[in-house]
């Protein structure tokens, strides 16, 4: 049964960071504390692009130092748990926001309410990561990175189809006439791609059609799946429809998400769901005059996965003062400009018009999408979505949404 599979799942992930908390005298005064000294950071790989720019403004301005890590992104999870419960995991964690609840749920987090409350932009910072970051009513990280899903469109193949070019598709059936008009222009082109065999890639560019169509795909609580829901049903028979009539490229099925970005980028894809990171790689390639827009629903609606990381302090840091006084300036305006400027979508939502849209109209799409994006809360997402042998994926992968599905419980009772 796939509750017994979750239930596997969480109980492996609490005997790693069971016993966490020790490796350091824990202060309560930590944030006001003068930050000198220097205090260890983990981070995926994902961040390696900007976070050596990060730290290095951070340690030229700052009597504190930070020391940074970059841990595979596939072995983030284990590897902080694990860490953790040894004591030897670093003062300042960046986490896949998807992962918060998780591991605030286990304590191994410091309780950050005060340092969130402190901050005179908290009003700005991203509504889905602040959710995220809560469990039990306080707030263990901090928004720190961001990502939205959107709908990026070849105009150059719209114009030869005979579509508008500046008016992207804004529902259902718009979609699939474009993708049907892309279709006629040759065997070799397709109207649209996605990644077929990646849960994380699925959720993140799939599932806001549902969430646009008024559906969703967990209960606010995290604790109950909406899998048979009308929504989540059309969503995948558009999808399903769009396969079949052969409008999607042979390898959407078995892909990874390593081809989905090539296959839109060799001009012969007229759209794809990806995140703003796609922007950076299509302006340094020059090849396609691209739009980019919402993602929408059946009937209209638009809606995006807002993801990124979340950037909390251990309960074991050594350097308290130092990882408090970071984390507070990641989401300070001289950080989140510099992440701006290397295609990162800014947490704060207050700084989007004056420090990312600027750099790129399409910008403006991805900023606007990340501040009214969405993101499910789970203590296991990752056993629920991103275990490509987990419930979601398999529902996705049977596609056509013809058989309804039981709801399921997310826990392991």
């Amino acid at each position: 049964m796939r509750t017994t599979r979750l239930g596997a799942i969480a109980a492996a992930l609490a005997i790693a960071v069971s016993g966490c908390g020790g490796g350091g005298e824990e202060k309560t005064s930590a944030a006001n504390d003068k930050p000198t000294g220097s205090a260890t950071m983990w981070v995926r790989d994902s961040a390696k692009g900007f976070i050596t720019l990060l730290a290095d403004q951070y340690n030229k301005t700052h009597d504190g130092k930070v020391k940074v890590t970059v841990v595979p992104s596939g072995n983030f999870v284990q590897k902080f748990g694990t860490a953790a419960a040894s004591g030897s995991g670093p003062d300042i964690a960046s986490i896949d926001l998807v992962y918060l609840p998780y591991f605030a749920s286990k304590g191994v987090l410091d309780d950050l309410t005060s340092v969130l409350n402190s901050l005179s932009w908290k009003d700005g910072l991203s509504t889905a990561h602040k959710k995220l970051a809560v469990y039990d009513g306080k707030t263990y990280a901090l928004p720190f990175t961001a990502e939205a899903s959107v709908t990026f469109y070849n105009k150059d193949l719209f114009k030869k189809a005979g579509l508008d070019p500046d008016k992207p598709p804004k529902n259902y059936a718009e979609m699939l006439a474009a993708a049907r008009a892309i279709r006629k222009l040759g065997n070799d082109y397709y109207g649209f791609t996605m990644a077929g065999q990646c849960g994380g890639c699925n959720v993140f560019e799939f599932v806001p059609h549902v969430w646009a169509s008024g559906g969703k795909i967990l209960s606010d609580d995290g604790k109950t799946a909406l899998f048979d829901s009308p929504e989540v049903t059309d969503a995948l028979a558009f999808h399903r429809q769009m396969w079949t009539e052969g409008l999607m490229p042979p390898s959407a099925k078995t892909d990874n998400g390593s081809v989905q970005p090539q296959s839109f980028q060799s001009g012969k894809v007229g759209m794809v769901n990806l995140g703003a990171f796609f922007v950076q790689t299509l302006v340094a390639d020059k090849k396609i005059d691209f739009g980019a827009t919402p993602i929408v629903g059946k009937d209209g609606g638009t809606a995006s996965f807002a993801g990124g990381d979340e950037i909390a302090v251990t309960k074991g840091a050594k350097n308290k003062a130092v990882a408090y006084d970071f984390v507070k300036w990641a989401t300070s305006e001289e950080a989140q400009t510099i992440l701006a400027k290397n295609a990162i979508v800014p947490v704060r939502t207050d700084l989007v018009d004056k420090i990312y849209a600027p750099l790129d109209p399409r910008y403006k799409v991805l900023g606007e999408a990340m501040a009214t994006g969405q993101t499910p809360y789970s203590v296991v997402e990752n056993g629920i979505i991103n275990d490509n042998n987990g419930p979601w994926p398999a529902v996705a992968a049977a596609g056509s949404g013809a058989r309804r599905r039981p709801a399921r419980r997310t826990g392991s009772g």
